[in-house]
């Protein structure tokens, strides 16, 4: 099972070596988030969504599961589990494909393309193939209302630099910090 696993550490370290920023869950390979921008000339342009992805233990002959944190409004993603309708991950998935592809190629087909015949989200598949310029305006509000830089964790990135500043600072140590706190 080394070649899978040997994969599966290639397709991160592409992936983290792009242009996307990875947050690993545990000390594992196999949970991650990815912050995903929305594609231009879509009305998702602007949006930043946190990606969760799973990688099984048989990855790349078994698919990715991807899945939205913040919610997206979108006929082929659920709205409340987040859980992504396409068929490239979820059927056709072919061990030539990587997770930069996933990022680069497959989500951004998905949000410039949507299929309101294969919905998991109904309501909004039947609003885009109703009325298009009403769906185009639904996507824009929910991307200004869950899909801003800070919804996608930028709240964690402030976290992470306080860390390393506290770290650099010769002065602080833990048991100043500990004496400093509220009880």
């Amino acid at each position: 099972m080394s070649s899978p696993s040997k994969r599966r550490e290639m397709d991160l370290m592409k992936l983290m070596m792009s242009d996307y920023k990875v947050e690993m869950i545990n000390d594992g390979m196999h949970e991650f988030y990815v912050h995903f921008n929305g594609p231009n000339d879509s009305p998702y342009h602007g949006g930043v969504w946190r990606i969760r992805v799973e990688l099984p233990d048989a990855y790349p002959y078994k698919s990715p599961s991807i899945g939205f944190t913040n919610k997206i409004y979108h006929p082929n993603v659920d709205e409340m589990s987040g859980s992504v309708c396409l068929d490239v991950i979820n059927q056709t998935w072919s061990p030539m494909f990587d997770l930069v592809n996933v990022f680069e190629v497959f989500l951004p087909q998905l949000l410039l393309y949507p299929n309101p015949s294969d919905p998991l989200n109904g309501e909004a598949a039947a609003l885009m193939m109703r009325d298009r310029q009403a769906y185009d305006k639904r996507v824009k509000e929910y991307c200004e209302k869950y899909a801003k830089p800070e919804d996608a964790g930028a709240a964690q990135e402030e976290k992470s630099s306080d860390e390393e500043l506290s770290e650099d600072g010769y002065e602080s140590n833990d048991e100043e910090m500990a004496g400093e706190a509220d009880p």
